[in-house]
């Protein structure tokens, strides 16, 4: 790990999309993994299934000095209580991104400010879990405000590895038409519809990508990244960022970078995405 950040010269990584909540929260999403859910449809053991101290402990010794706690409701009534406990977490954990959450329902506008002014500096969505439109006319003032506020939201709208009714480019296309300047990150680089969300990243100048799972040879079996579209990744080299869906991974987290470095787009390339772009957009 470190000997991979040391030969590009950057002080260490800025993954944008690895997940710490409630231990009882976590814990069902593990579960979940383990039961085979639909929303997985397949075998995925979890790599990193441990304490909180010791995963925290991980991602320094691999020398990550910085990394959000995505979580995320899927339902009603969940959003502002784990937003309470990112927010102490984030107390706790210094070189974490304090990273907020929402679900569109009565209030959602009231608890996103809450968390803006509390000091979140990024937003999870997760259109597949949460089960909901992100062109929700309840959401509309929520991202205004992160526009607004400068705040980037991490959002799983892509229809891997399962799709679902409101996954793909079409609804966040909605919302980006109405929020030009929102900071959207779009988890997993958007698999499976790479070319669909690279479009979305070369209309909009604050639309990014994270390069969760892609690239890799757990994703490349099921959703591979098209030959044909990897110069548009070279193209939109300042656009694209570090993630790795830590600890919630069916593989060591090197490969994440091994798989990043095995796209032959040069050291350049590799220090944008995997420290300079991130520290650049959290300003750190």
């Amino acid at each position: 790990m470190r000997a991979f950040w040391r030969r590009l010269g950057v002080p260490g990584l800025v993954d944008v999309h690895t997940h710490f909540m409630p231990e009882q929260v976590l814990r069902k999403v593990w579960a979940y993994f383990d039961g085979v859910g639909p929303l997985t449809g397949m075998e995925w053991p979890i790599a990193y299934r441990r304490e909180e101290a010791e995963r925290l402990a991980l991602l320094r010794e691999f020398g990550v000095r910085a990394f959000t706690a995505m979580l995320y409701p899927h339902k009603p009534g969940m959003a502002a209580w784990l937003n309470g406990w990112a927010a102490e977490f984030a107390g706790r954990t210094p070189d974490v991104l304090h990273t907020a959450t929402l679900f569109p329902e009565d209030g959602v506008e009231t608890y996103a400010r809450e968390a803006v002014e509390a000091g979140a500096r990024v937003f999870k969505s997760h259109v597949q879990v949460g089960g909901y439109d992100p062109a929700d006319a309840r959401l509309d003032p929520v991202w205004g405000l992160l526009a607004e506020s400068g705040t980037p939201v991490v959002m799983h709208c892509g229809s891997g590895p399962q799709p679902g009714k409101y996954t793909g480019p079409e609804p966040v296309a909605r919302v980006l038409a109405r929020h030009p300047r929102l900071r959207l990150i779009v988890a997993h680089m958007g698999m499976p519809e790479y070319a669909d969300f690279l479009d979305l990243a070369e209309r909009y100048a604050e639309v990014r990508l994270d390069t969760t799972m892609a690239f890799t040879d757990f994703s490349e079996r099921l959703s591979p990244f098209p030959a044909a579209e990897r110069s548009r990744l070279a193209d939109l080299e300042d656009r694209i960022l570090l993630g790795t869906d830590f600890p919630n991974i069916p593989y060591p987290y090197v490969h994440q970078l091994h798989a990043l470095e095995r796209l032959g787009l040069g050291d350049g390339w590799l220090r944008a995405v995997c420290h300079d772009n991130g520290a650049a957009l959290f300003g750190g």
